[in-house]
Order: structure tokens, then sequence, then C-alpha cells
């Protein structure tokens, strides 16, 4: 089974180590010590953690929507050239590139530094992992 540095599942998660920590001693998360004992969070866990977040996001919103991968954050790029624009998005460490029509754009008064939620319905996605034992 997979484990994850307190750091590590704080970053996953979008929260803080002390977050992590708190909902460690709170007994929300479990955790055990790595071989060099380090606290570490299965993975598993880290993941239903991650679910009840979402879920509780998602109750908090007066929209239902069939689309379920939501994107919230900042814009940091607008171009509009002609008819079409491109928004570039930061969410976290996820950078998201929209292209749309320039009319779309300006009615949504996109900016750099406007909060904007880029919604994505996707039939092809594509998955990575990373070797084991590669550094």
């Amino acid at each position: 089974m997979t484990h994850f540095r307190i750091s590590d599942a704080a970053h996953l998660l979008g929260v803080s180590d002390d977050t992590v920590r708190r909902w460690v001693a709170d007994g929300i998360l479990p955790s055990s010590p790595d071989s060099a004992g380090r606290q570490t969070v299965p993975g598993a866990e880290l993941a239903a953690q991650a679910q009840r977040l979402a879920g509780e996001a998602a109750d908090a919103d007066p929209v239902r929507r069939s689309a379920r991968n939501r994107f919230t954050g900042l814009v940091t790029g607008v171009e509009i050239d002609g008819l079409m624009a491109q928004v570039e998005i930061q969410s976290g460490p996820h950078r998201v590139v929209s292209l749309m029509s320039a009319e779309a754009a300006r009615e949504l008064e996109l900016e750099v530094g406007s909060k904007a939620t880029a919604v994505v319905k996707a039939t092809m996605v594509v998955v990575e992992t990373e070797r084991e034992n590669h550094p």
C-alpha cells in the first residue's frame, strides 16, 4: 500500500502540513512511522479524505452539473485575438488553458487576477504515475 509523508499528503490535499497533523491528532486520518521514523498517511485514507473534502465543497454549491472535473483558481493570462481568446487559469499546482470565443471571454469579464473555475468534461483523460524507485 502507498503511504505519503505529512508534507506530501498536505500538498496533495491542498492544505497545510499543520492541518494534516491536526487531522491525525483528531483521528480523522491514521498515521504510522516509515522506516526513517517519519509519520506517513496511507494513500487509501488520503484518497477518502480528498473525496470527503470534495463532497463538502460540492454540497455547498447550489448548482448541480454532470461535469465532475472543476479547477477553481486565478486567471493568469487572457489573450484575445480576433474572434478567439486563450485564457489561462492557475488552480493550485494545476495550469488549465481554455480556448473560447472572444465574446465569451468579454462577457465573463475575464482578466488577470480574477477568480474563475474551469469545468472539464472529457471522454479521454491521460493518467500518469511515477515509476517505483525512480528519483
